[in-house]
């Protein structure tokens, strides 16, 4: 079983997302990450949907440890303490101050251990005029300018999965990976600070540099218009996408898919300028033909003319598909009082050797005993 980061301690005081999100991401790859959690109630995502083993807390703390511990009591505190002595990263996403507070500042615990990487994540970072808003992942891709480009304007509403939180945890884990190889040749720490408004920033970067670079200010439509790409209702009530892209082979394999060899006489369609500008008459154009067939047959046409296409699956589908099954992409644990875990497994790959899914999310306390004899309490 491939475990890139063994030997590597995480301590994790994470809640909701972007703080589990990290240490999932770092526990994924190998590392020994310890869950400190609340007593008595733990992160307050364990009880989202009643109980304290709820289906989002599951989402982001697979292959972790679970200790619960009050740091602002002195007991408690000590045994933090010697935790923290022995691990390598600290990850917590606490509003600024929050953790000083809780007595887990970045300054006493780089003074109990130089070598520890303090990773701090928060909503718009450590100082300025939002120092103290609280944030969530709306929030966040509102600031970022990121929602603008989902949110339909003629249907004003918040779609899609909580994507700031979980990229937000993705960039903390990158920057603490770079911490890490640093200190193989410094043999300190660092102080590592991710906000969710500048994780957005960051991953709207084709958005901003389409600003920087010809004063463009993208829209929900401007991507799908420039890549060609759709989303086509079928004669089942299912939906096929397609990416078109730049190549003129794509175009040709649809026309042909669709019985419709003349497209391109149509000077509105006949490149990809032109598609690009008639984007709103194309889209009328192919939803008449693709209401005439059911999907399967659609994508059994698609495929025969290398169309780069996929079914528009809901979840329960996707897990069904022949490409998913053969790569394994869903995955089961077992855990000793919850049952089996169903989870998606870490996408990364070393030598043809799948990274598993190790352990299921811990139930609230769980190893307690094991990892006060491991510190000698």
């Amino acid at each position: 079983m491939v475990k890139v980061l063994e030997g590597i301690r995480v301590v994790e005081q994470g809640s909701f997302i972007t703080g589990p999100a990290a240490g999932m991401f770092l526990a994924d790859l190998g590392a020994d990450v310890i869950k400190v959690e609340r007593p008595g109630s733990g992160d307050p995502f364990r009880a989202f949907r009643g109980g304290l083993y709820s289906p989002v807390f599951q989402a982001y703390n697979r292959n972790k440890r679970s200790i619960a511990l009050d740091t602002t009591e002195a007991g408690d505190r000590a045994i933090f303490d010697d935790l923290i002595a022995t691990a390598d990263v600290f990850i917590h996403n606490f509003r600024p101050g929050g953790a000083e507070k809780l007595g887990v500042g970045a300054e006493r615990l780089r003074a109990l251990n130089p070598r520890l990487i303090y990773c701090a994540i928060s909503g718009f970072g450590k100082s300025g005029p939002y120092e103290k808003r609280p944030a969530y992942d709306t929030v966040a891709q509102a600031a970022s300018g990121y929602l603008g480009l989902l949110v339909n304007p003629e249907n004003p509403r918040v779609v899609g999965p909580a994507i700031a939180d979980a990229v937000t945890g993705f960039y903390a884990a990158y920057g603490v990976l770079g911490a890490l190889h640093e200190r193989h040749a410094t043999g300190t720490g660092r102080l590592v600070d991710v906000s969710m408004l500048e994780a957005m920033c960051h991953f709207n970067i084709d958005a901003f540099t389409n600003y920087f670079v010809i004063g463009d200010v993208m829209g929900p439509y401007s991507r799908p218009r420039a890549s060609q790409s759709y989303v086509m209702a079928c004669a089942d009530g299912k939906w096929v996408a397609l990416h078109m892209s730049s190549p003129e082979k794509f175009w040709r394999g649809l026309a042909k898919v669709i019985e419709r060899p003349n497209l391109f006489d149509d000077p509105r369609f006949a490149d990809r300028a032109a598609r690009i500008e008639n984007h709103e008459a194309l889209i009328a154009t192919l939803t008449e033909e693709f209401v005439k067939r059911p999907r399967a047959e659609w994508c059994a046409l698609l495929e025969a003319e290398d169309v780069p296409y996929a079914p528009m699956y809901r979840t329960d589908e996707v897990l069904q598909d022949p490409q998913v099954r053969h790569l394994e992409i869903e995955t089961v644990a077992e855990h000793p009082t919850e049952g089996p875990f169903r989870s998606v497994r870490s996408p990364v790959t070393y030598d043809d050797d799948r990274v598993p899914l190790a352990e299921a999310p811990p139930t609230l306390d769980e190893h307690r005993a094991a990892i006060l004899a491991e510190i000698g309490r």
